[in-house]
This record gives C-alpha cells, sequence and structure tokens, in this order.
C-alpha cells in the first residue's frame, strides 16, 4: 500500500479544499456554500435542465440537490419551468441568482487567475488535461 502522502483520493481531496478555501470565503460574503455556487454556475453558464442532467453536471447525490433546489428556489435564486414532457419540470437562473452569478464570477476569475500564475499556466492546462483523462478511465473502469 502506498504511504499516505502518495494516495491519490486524499492527494486529490487536500488538493481540493486547499483550492477551494478563497472560494469558500468570497461564497460566505455572498450567502452561497461551494454546493449552491455549483447549481448556480451550471444553471447561469447553461440552459434551463432537468434534475437528473444537474446532479450530474455538479456532481452532487440526487437528496443533497434536492435540499440545494429547494433552498435556491426559496431564496428567489432559481425557478422551476415547465419542459416538454409534461411529467417532468426542469430548473432555470432568475434574474437575481444571474446577479449573484455574475457577483462571483467576477471574484472567482481573479482566485483563478492567482492560483494560475503562481502554479503556471501550462502546469495548470496540463493538470486539468490529466485530471479529465483519469476521469475518463476511473469512470469506465
Amino acid at each position: 500500500m502506498k504511504k499516505l502522502d502518495r494516495a491519490l483520493p486524499l492527494a486529490l481531496l487536500h488538493a481540493r479544499e486547499a483550492t477551494l478555501k478563497p472560494f469558500r470565503q468570497e461564497l460566505d460574503d455572498i450567502g452561497l456554500t461551494v454546493q449552491q455556487w455549483r447549481v448556480v454556475r451550471v444553471l447561469a453558464e447553461g440552459k434551463p435542465c432537468c434534475a437528473t442532467e444537474l446532479a450530474e453536471r455538479c456532481v452532487l447525490m440526487p437528496p443533497s440537490l434536492s435540499r440545494i433546489l429547494k433552498t435556491l428556489t426559496e431564496r428567489g435564486l432559481i425557478e422551476r419551468v415547465a419542459d416538454t414532457d409534461a411529467r417532468r419540470r426542469r430548473v432555470q437562473i432568475t434574474e437575481e441568482g444571474r446577479a449573484k452569478y455574475n457577483a462571483m464570477s467576477q471574484k472567482a476569475a481573479g482566485i483563478y487567475e492567482d492560483l494560475e500564475d503562481k502554479f503556471g499556466t501550462e502546469k495548470m492546462e496540463t493538470l486539468l488535461d490529466l485530471l479529465n483523462e483519469l476521469y475518463d478511465v476511473a469512470r469506465a473502469a
């Protein structure tokens, strides 16, 4: 067995927590959790979608997503809209949600830029390519 400092799952978690720290601070200021931000961001950068698609795109378990959707709807950041299939409903961002997205996306861009400056653009692109490749390999296994 590999030593703890060379264990992939732990290394990924450590990197995740370290990179999320400055985002959490900014999200706290605008009253969103990291998970809520993922939902707002996916909806702001895409089109209305159903809960199943949203859970997959946001990497959230369906029960967690249900609670998040309820909270974001109550806060007026998202709304449910009709689907072409009358049995289903889609979720879309509201104007208030878009305003939160715009405020945070500017801050996020600065955080990403700072991290990339420190880590290196080429290394960042390589890391993202490798992580996406690892995801594909692990998913196919």
